[in-house]
């Protein structure tokens, strides 16, 4: 027996049986889920309906993130499921699927941070700092660029330790990409209670 989609062998919302009027046809078919996980990227095409492709990311170690506030998106590696509301086995088994709460390396983003406002958001406060040579032109416009400018405490926690929590936006299992935004603001606050409470 295939996987399919159809309702044909449900019952009636009243409960009784329904006669079945045909077989199962093709275009009802379903396909076993991807279930991708953590590891070196293992990409699979699979033709679907009217000879389309769909790409099944079998295992996957990095994505593109963007950072909502900065307006800007880097390529990083995922390090760790941590949250998923559907189902703790996919956070156990490090499944990637859309909408669950993923640890991303933040280097990629702390590099281009410094590099913008030369500020480093990952350094430690009795760590000194390497005196790099700039011109005068370079350091106004740094400092006209840093002024006003604040990271949220929760996200400079997080640059500090060196990994950000980030969630998945993209289909791993049909589209073969796991990208994704960093969580800001209220949505990290959320998360962060909820995963604190998952460890308790």
């Amino acid at each position: 027996m295939g996987i399919s989609r159809d309702s044909a062998h449900k019952r009636r919302s009243t409960g009784g049986k329904r006669k079945s009027i045909r077989m199962k046809r093709k275009f009802e078919m379903g396909r076993p889920p991807a279930m991708t996980k953590l590891g070196p990227k293992r990409v699979h095409e699979v033709r679907s309906r009217g000879g389309n492709l769909k790409l099944r990311a079998l295992r996957l170690d990095a994505g593109n993130f963007s950072w909502g506030s900065e307006a800007i998106t880097r390529k990083t590696r995922l390090l760790t499921v941590v949250y998923n509301a559907s189902n703790n086995e996919l956070v156990r088994t490090n499944t990637l699927v859309k909408n669950c709460i993923a640890q991303v390396d933040a280097t990629p983003f702390r590099q281009w941070y410094k590099q913008r406002y030369g500020i480093d958001l990952g350094k430690k406060k009795n760590a000194e700092e390497e005196v790099v040579k700039q011109s005068k032109h370079v350091t106004k416009k740094l400092a006209a660029r840093a002024k006003g400018e604040k990271v949220e405490h929760g996200l400079a926690e997080q640059f500090s330790a060196g990994r950000l929590l980030a969630c998945i936006s993209s289909r791993p299992g049909q589209s073969g990409r796991c990208d994704g935004y960093i969580l800001e603001g209220a949505e990290l606050e959320f998360y962060n209670k909820k995963i604190y409470r998952k460890r308790r």
